[in-house]
Formats: C-alpha cells, sequence, structure tokens
C-alpha cells in the first residue's frame, strides 16, 4: 500500500537507483539499510521502521535468514552482482563472485524472487501513477546511532530535492567550467545507503543528467584505482579515509585528475594534512562540509572556489538557518 516501507540492502550496484526510483514511483517509503549490520542490527532496523519488503544482495541473504521471522517482512527480492550487466557480462560476473571467490554464503528464503525476474514481471503490467507529494515520507534514514540506538530520520521528498537543488547551486561555480558537450561525472565510493553518497551522489547526479561512477568496495584501493584509470570525471565526493588511503596509494598517479572541479569531504572531519596531500596531488583542494542525517544531509560547506582547506565546516547552504545553542 502506498506509504509502506521497503527496506534497500545493497552496496552501489546498478541495482540500488532502479530499486529506488521503483520504491519512490510506487509511493512508498526508501529504507536505507547497511548490508555489513550484524542479525541483531538488521533486526531491530527492519521491525523499527516496519518494513513489508526487501531488495537484499544475495551475498548477505544468510544474516537476513537469521531474523527475517522476528520481523514484518513479506517479500524478499534477491539482487546478484551481475544482474544489470548484460546476460554474458552478468552471468559470467555472478559464477565468480558465487563459486570462485565464494562470497555467497549458504541461506534459505523461500518465497524470495529474484531482481530481474520482479523486473519482467513489472514490464508485463501497467504503472499505476501515485500522486505523491512534497509533504509524503520519501526516506527513513537510520542515523550511526552515536547517541545509543540508531534511529530512523524521517526525510520528506521536498526534504531530499531541497537538499539536492542547495547541493546543484553550491557547486554550480566550478561545474559550469566542465567543458561544453563533456557530461558531468561524479565518483560514488561512499556507500549509496548512507544518506551522504544517497543525494549529494545519485539524487544529484540524476538532477544535472550526470554520470555517475558507482564503486562497490571502497576499501579494495588498487581496484578503485583501477576503475578510475578508464574515467574523465570532475567531481569526488569522500571521507578523510579515503582521501588518505588514496593520495598514499602508490598506483595514485595512474589516474588522470586534472579533470577534478570539486573534492567534498564530509561524514567526519578532514584532516589538514590529507588535505595538503590531497592539493598537493591533484591541484584540486578538499571542500568541506557538514551535515547530518536529519537534514538529507547537507547544511554547511565551504566555496568550492576556495583555493586551500580552511578547517572549517564553511558556510550555511542557501536557505539554511543555523542557531548556536551555546
Amino acid at each position: 500500500q502506498r506509504g509502506d516501507r521497503v527496506a534497500l540492502m545493497m552496496p552501489n550496484l546498478l541495482q540500488y537507483p532502479v530499486a529506488v526510483a521503483a520504491v519512490l514511483r510506487a509511493g512508498f517509503v526508501v529504507v536505507n539499510v547497511n548490508p555489513l549490520y550484524t542479525p541483531r542490527e538488521r533486526e531491530h532496523q527492519l521491525k523499527d521502521s516496519g518494513s513489508k519488503a526487501i531488495i537484499i544482495i544475495e551475498n548477505f541473504a544468510g544474516t537476513l535468514q537469521q531474523c527475517i521471522a522476528n520481523t514484518p517482512v513479506k517479500h524478499v527480492v534477491l539482487a546478484s552482482m551481475g544482474d544489470q550487466l548484460g546476460a554474458l557480462k552478468g552471468a559470467l560476473v555472478n559464477y565468480v563472485v558465487r563459486n570462485v571467490k565464494k562470497m555467497v554464503p549458504p541461506f534459505s528464503l523461500p518465497g524470495a524472487v529474484r531482481f530481474n525476474e520482479a523486473i519482467a514481471q513489472g514490464k508485463r503490467g501497467t504503472l499505476r501513477k501515485i500522486d505523491t507529494g512534497p509533504d509524503d515520507v520519501a526516506v527513513l534514514q537510520y542515523t550511526g546511532g552515536t547517541t545509543g540506538v540508531s534511529k530512523g530520520a524521517v526525510l520528506l521528498h521536498r526534504n531530499v530535492i531541497a537538499n539536492v537543488l542547495q547541493s546543484e547551486a553550491w557547486n554550480e561555480p566550478v561545474m559550469k567550467k566542465v567543458p561544453a558537450g563533456e557530461q558531468p561525472t561524479a565518483v560514488c565510493a561512499l556507500p549509496l545507503y548512507h544518506i551522504f553518497a544517497f543525494t549529494v551522489g545519485m539524487m544529484l547526479s540524476m538532477r544535472t543528467g550526470g554520470k555517475l561512477i558507482l564503486i562497490p568496495n571502497p576499501r579494495d584501493l588498487p581496484a578503485v584505482l583501477k576503475e578510475l584509470s578508464k574515467h574523465t570525471f570532475h567531481s569526488f565526493p569522500a571521507v578523510n579515509t579515503l582521501f588518505n588511503g588514496l593520495a598514499n596509494h602508490p598506483d595514485f598517479g595512474t589516474v588522470n585528475w586534472k579533470n577534478l572541479k570539486v573534492s567534498v569531504g564530509g561524514g567526519m572531519a578532514v584532516q589538514g594534512a590529507v588535505a595538503k596531500l590531497w592539493l598537493e596531488k591533484t591541484g584540486c583542494p578538499i571542500c568541506e562540509g557538514y551535515g547530518l542525517s536529519e537534514t538529507s544531509p547537507s547544511t554547511s560547506c565551504n566555496p568550492v572556489t576556495n583555493t586551500e582547506y580552511s578547517g572549517t565546516i564553511g558556510l550555511p547552504l542557501p536557505n539554511t538557518y543555523m542557531k548556536l545553542l551555546d
């Protein structure tokens, strides 16, 4: 029914934006779930959100099996790594993931539907247009649980849209320098289940007609750099640890960083030494911002035209009001 919660539990794959579009267009609510959660953490989130369905990558289906009986989940859609890569490449990727790398532990989820089968079934039906308004809930975004148990921040459609438009306006002074005819391209190495990547990566790229390079496992730095060496890209939102790991990696020079227009640091404090090294090696200063799940997420950022790292969280984004309480 309209307003029902659908949990998404996947790394950065094409299936993620496909699923988000489906959930929102059907009038449902996206519940972003960290795939690395333990069964206990996952059970809490599925119960707390009241999720009736889950779209999950098969690699983590075993942990869902351990807790699904204690949750309201009635429908399971199983995605595989290769689902959206075409028949031949997809089959090859799935074979390697399952049989060579052994990344899919055994599981039993009776009644689960495969992702591509769900898409095929949907194609045979007719889309009923749902009249979704700005004050309808779009996302339940679970916080990091820094103040105890993880809580679901309620984000309305207008909250997410406002933050996308604010981010677009903020980045405009440098993104307008992307050469005519070149598609604006961003790197998405942060997980899409985190609100920073969800809004400033996926949603902003859709808004600007940009290309988004999805990185499923940012901890595998050689694979990240190998992928980036194939692309021209202009925007790189990341966290301090990723900037640091990449800048200090011996393969850093295999990537062409000359087209980079904006490096946005968020999620945690950027260290001065990391910012200094990043600027030396890319010529693009890290532009630090601040936000939280409850604000979907960006609230302030340094001007993207800054030529050096400031060590501050910058200025409030347009139409953002701040109050210092102490």
